[in-house]
């Protein structure tokens, strides 16, 4: 009797294996982030979503809200220079807080939104181009590449994502891959 074959798990996360260049890998790896981060966000009520996780203090929707901030502080504000409002007005804590009135559909697609965004900036510019002056920096000594600021919400991402994983556990006793 014949075996059916084996499910063979990818040998790496991320973009293809074939792929080599750099700018492809950098927003290929972002981009698995930004998926991975709602991978972890599966089957998590709305209720658990929106509830601070004790001992972390924040609640998982609150880390994609704040990772939408994010996105919206390094790629538009800081890489395109946009004139927008780059913190919440409370700090912090309106950062990671959801309101009550604010729906999960709505965090989630403002998270989209800032994505979407981010992406059209980087996809058709040079990893060694520097971010437009007048937004977050205002100098050309101060105004670092595109490459810099993907390497730097590559980590963040890393961070966070990981972050979620501990919520998670302490949540679900969900474990991340």
């Amino acid at each position: 009797m014949q075996q059916p074959p084996e499910q063979v798990p990818a040998l790496l996360d991320g973009p293809a294996v074939d792929v080599s260049d750099t700018h492809e890998l950098l927003l290929g790896y972002l981009e698995w982030y930004r998926e991975a981060l709602m991978r972890k966000l599966d089957g998590l009520s709305d209720d658990r979503l929106r509830t601070p996780v004790e001992p972390l203090g924040w609640s998982p929707l609150g880390l994609v809200q704040h990772l939408g901030w994010v996105e919206r502080r390094w790629l538009r504000w800081g890489f395109g220079a946009q004139d927008i409002v780059a913190y919440p007005p409370g700090g912090d804590a309106e950062e990671w807080t959801i309101a009550a009135n604010t729906s999960t559909a709505q965090v989630i697609a403002d998270y989209q939104t800032e994505v979407a965004i981010a992406n059209s900036l980087t996809a058709p510019v040079l990893l060694s181009d520097k971010a437009r002056l007048g937004g977050r920096f205002k100098a050309p000594d101060q105004a670092p590449s595109l490459g810099r600021i993907l390497f730097h919400l590559l980590q963040e991402y890393a961070r966070h994502v990981g972050h979620l994983d501990v919520a998670r556990e302490l949540i679900d006793g969900q474990t991340g891959e």
